[in-house]
């Protein structure tokens, strides 16, 4: 990481993430773009009140935290891309597993990029293959439900677009109506991070 010479981390985690974890990077500007987690929470308050809770319940809800990036967290993601155009300065973006509202945000950068839908979906699963996941529940909730947390779904990553779909037509709409990328943010995204220009 040092080799790499990071300068900037956006920080997608919530208060108490930040907290529990200061970022390790020396001399590196820190920006939060608090996103505060969901999941975990709403499966400890169901085990807490003694209710059950199967591997499609957690399905569900991780869905529904897919879809409130869109409904209710766009404006986080559209710091990021703010940031992005500052300039090119190496910078890293994470959250705590590094895999849902990171996922959600690396696939907004993708797509932005001109990186079709299927390969940005296949970039996203091979979480499953490189992520090894840390114990986000406990013990205490069934293994089959901590699975799919620990995990990624195609279906995760397309509520969230089918949200976008439902609110605002189009991925390049919400592109550039949710995250501020008229045609010249995305030329001057385009001339930042890749190394073809983009074609009129």
């Amino acid at each position: 990481i040092e080799q790499l010479n990071v300068a900037r981390v956006l920080d997608f985690r919530g208060a108490a993430e930040r907290a529990s974890q200061v970022c390790a990077i020396p001399d590196a500007v820190v920006s939060s773009l608090a996103i505060e987690p969901t999941v975990v929470q709403a499966i400890q308050a169901l085990l807490a009140n003694g209710n059950g809770i199967q591997p499609e319940d957690a399905v569900h809800l991780m869905q529904q935290t897919y879809r409130a990036f869109v409904h209710d967290n766009s404006p986080r993601f559209a710091e990021l891309f703010a940031h992005l155009l500052d300039d090119d300065t190496p910078l890293v973006f994470h959250c705590t597993a590094g895999k849902d509202r990171t996922g959600f945000a690396a696939a907004l950068i993708l797509r932005a990029l001109g990186v079709p839908q299927a390969v940005v979906m296949q970039d996203y699963l091979l979480t499953n293959e490189l992520f090894r996941p840390p114990e986000l529940v406990g013990s205490y909730a069934p293994k089959a439900v901590r699975d799919v947390i620990a995990q990624v779904q195609a279906g995760f990553l397309d509520a969230a677009f089918e949200a976008v779909a439902s609110s605002h037509g189009s991925v390049a709409q919400y592109l550039e109506g949710a995250m501020g990328l008229g045609l010249k943010q995305q030329q001057r995204l385009h001339a930042l991070y890749l190394n073809a220009p983009m074609q009129a």
